[in-house]
């Protein structure tokens, strides 16, 4: 990764990606905030830890994000989800652009939402959802992946290393595409990666 990223340079990169989206009406459509903060003057992405009484994906590490309200925009959803969840008010124009959507395997299809948070101050986690928010230096992101294969699927199951633990999809294949893109200029696909079984529900 470049010893400079600024936002200027990840707008361009955005620019030049050719997004793939997913027309999938039968499934439901969900936003999550890739929101990069400058977190003691280091580009940093913001990643929560789920509180550990939510009813679907209890405790794990996640971007802001959620099910998109009707006639809203993937833009306006990260804006919202941002908000509930962190306190972090964002304007559609901190929105540098926007990422392939992944299909999940409980059904949705998610939009990845680039953001920049020029001053992202204290970030007041939401209690019923939100046990941590963690901002992590891209350089700690922007790492060589690892991929399983398991029984239950062709598809490679990716997995990134941070807090000595692994990341998994859908979080971890978005936020390995967006290293690809934002950090490095290349246009990496990542709608073939797979989740772990325990995230398929």
């Amino acid at each position: 990764m470049s010893d400079i990223l600024d936002r200027a340079t990840v707008a361009a990169r955005l620019r030049e990606f050719p997004r793939v989206a997913v027309d999938r009406p039968d499934l439901k459509h969900a936003a999550v905030a890739v929101c990069i903060t400058e977190h003691q003057g280091v580009p940093s992405l913001l990643i929560t830890r789920r509180a550990p009484r939510m009813r679907a994906h209890a405790g794990q590490l996640a971007l802001p994000g959620g099910r998109l309200d009707p006639g809203e925009t993937a833009i306006q959803g990260a804006v919202r989800e941002l908000a509930e969840e962190v306190g972090l008010d964002l304007a559609p124009a901190d929105a540098l652009g926007l990422l392939d959507d992944y299909v999940t395997r409980s059904g949705y299809v998610m939009t990845p939402v680039v953001c920049w948070a020029v001053d992202a101050g204290e970030v007041v986690p939401a209690e019923a959802e939100v046990a941590e928010v963690h901002h992590v230096p891209l350089h700690s992101l922007d790492v060589q992946p690892r991929f399983l294969t398991i029984p239950e699927s062709d598809a490679p199951v990716i997995q990134l290393p941070l807090f000595d633990r692994y990341l998994h999809a859908p979080t971890a294949a978005i936020v390995y595409q967006f290293c690809q893109v934002a950090c490095r200029g290349l246009a990496t696909r990542v709608a073939h990666l797979e989740q772990p079984v325990f995230a398929w529900r």
